[in-house]
């Protein structure tokens, strides 16, 4: 049997290091959340997350060559993973169950993603660089889970004042997740959820 050239060997050998690159960039993602949401900007060092991912400095700024770079693909990341959850939620949808659709809705904003971002939003504010780049991510973020909402609410927004029902339903549920920041307040945000679908059951039927 002739040697095998090395053309035949590449793919065969590229494979597991493509497996490996897309391993350490999803351990890298995963650290800048958790590091985020547990630190914040001002504590959340590229060698901080490098460290926590168990990956060297040199292998995580070959993935993101800066810091603005790690934290907003991380956050993408993960607002990417959750939105693939929800809609597995409710695969054929859910117009006949709002109150599940709001509080499963109502929960993308009270976990370590929402905090993360939201110490990346402040950071923005304040750092000029990095302000752009979480504008236009929260912008593509938003338009998604408004998307999934109308989808899961079974809601028709060329009716007039639909999508606007649909907005302050989103913007209500991250006030929600503000107020849960510093106090459990699982107990009133199950009543307001409650209230929440009664209403949107009056307003999409």
């Amino acid at each position: 049997m002739g040697a095998v050239s090395t053309a035949d060997r590449v793919p065969g050998d590229r494979a597991p290091k493509q497996d490996r690159s897309r391993a350490t960039r999803q351990r890298l993602l995963e650290a800048a959340v958790a590091c985020l949401a547990e630190h914040g900007w001002a504590g959340s060092t590229v060698s901080v997350v490098a460290e926590r991912a168990g990956v060297s400095r040199g292998a995580s700024q070959h993935h993101f060559p800066t810091r603005e770079d790690l934290f907003t693909a991380a956050v993408e990341y993960v607002a990417e993973e959750r939105s693939t959850a929800l809609r597995a939620l409710f695969p054929e949808g859910a117009a006949g169950d709002r109150q599940a659709v709001v509080a499963a809705l109502v929960d993308l904003y009270t976990g370590p993603l929402f905090r993360a971002a939201l110490h990346l939003w402040v950071a923005a504010s304040d750092e000029e660089p990095l302000r752009p780049r979480v504008t236009e991510l929260e912008a593509r973020v938003g338009r998604e889970t408004h998307r999934i909402a109308v989808q899961l609410l079974g809601a028709d927004e060329s009716r007039p004042g639909v999508r606007e029902t649909v907005q302050g339903l989103l913007d209500m549920a991250r006030g929600l997740g503000l107020a849960n920041l510093l106090t459990d307040d699982s107990a009133r945000r199950e009543r307001v959820v409650a209230q929440w679908a009664a209403l949107l059951d009056e307003a999409l039927r």
